[in-house]
């Protein structure tokens, strides 16, 4: 019998980098349960998260359930699901275009969404296995991984969204499927994690072209994409500080 997914909320109770090792002073944690919100007629796992800070809302991806939910966070509950998506996984919601981006594998699509509404404003079609997405406030362009072998190839790509127009302006070809994507904070740098090559193959934004490969740890290569990219981050190749010792994110 399947029961209703729910959300965990955590609040921040330690600020600082330090914060993410439990203190030596006191034993205390960075993060508490603070609420407990269910999702009605919700099934199967739940994927990636995105919050629209103005409305207080979150939105969910219920990748078994093919739908996206919507929460209101400031009356703790659940307000309204969206239907129609074949292994919906990215949300991605831009406060300055009012648009929310919503990635599904399975149909190959990523959908926009009006951000107040939630009508839908265009469809997008790309290939099998959209995952994770990202915006780019800079040059206002949305980077979203797919292909691999959920689309029947032996190399990954990063579609390039024109997220003022919803056009699909162009893509770059990786090693394989993209588990996770991050952008440096000036935006010219995409660190692409390939979960399935242990790898994190480093893009020049501006080129569109990758200019960098680098092996990770492949301690929990078969964990999911989030586990994936902590490796990452921890390992010495993708440190937050470039070559040259700059801060990069």
């Amino acid at each position: 019998m399947n029961r209703p997914s729910h959300i965990w909320l955590a609040a921040i109770v330690l600020i600082g980098y330090t914060a993410i090792a439990p203190s030596q002073e006191g034993g205390k944690q960075p993060f508490r349960l603070v609420q407990t919100i269910s999702l009605p007629n919700v099934k199967g796992r739940l994927d990636h998260m995105d919050v629209d800070v103005k409305r207080k809302r979150l939105f969910v991806a219920g990748l078994e359930n093919g739908t996206l939910e919507v929460v209101d966070l400031q009356a703790g509950k659940w307000v309204r699901s969206i239907p129609g998506f074949e292994k919906p996984q990215g949300a991605l919601y831009v406060p300055e275009l009012n648009k929310l981006f919503v990635a599904s594998g399975d149909d190959g699509m990523l959908r926009v969404f009006w951000g107040d509404t939630l009508d839908l404003l265009d469809p997008i079609q790309l290939d099998r296995g959209p995952n994770r997405v990202v915006y780019e406030p800079h040059s206002k362009l949305v980077y979203v991984g797919y292909g691999g072998k959920d689309a029947g190839k032996d190399y990954g790509e990063v579609g390039i969204i024109d997220a003022k127009k919803d056009k699909r302006i162009g893509d770059i070809k990786v090693v394989a499927h993209p588990s996770e994507l991050l952008l440096d904070r000036s935006g010219t740098t995409l660190f692409v994690f390939i979960a399935i090559a242990n790898q994190i193959q480093v893009i020049d934004t501006n080129k569109r072209q990758i200019v960098s490969t680098w092996q990770v740890s492949s301690q929990h290569s078969s964990r999911n994409d989030c586990h994936g990219l902590q490796v990452g981050q921890g390992s010495r190749s993708l440190s937050n500080r470039g070559r040259d010792g700059r801060r990069l994110f």
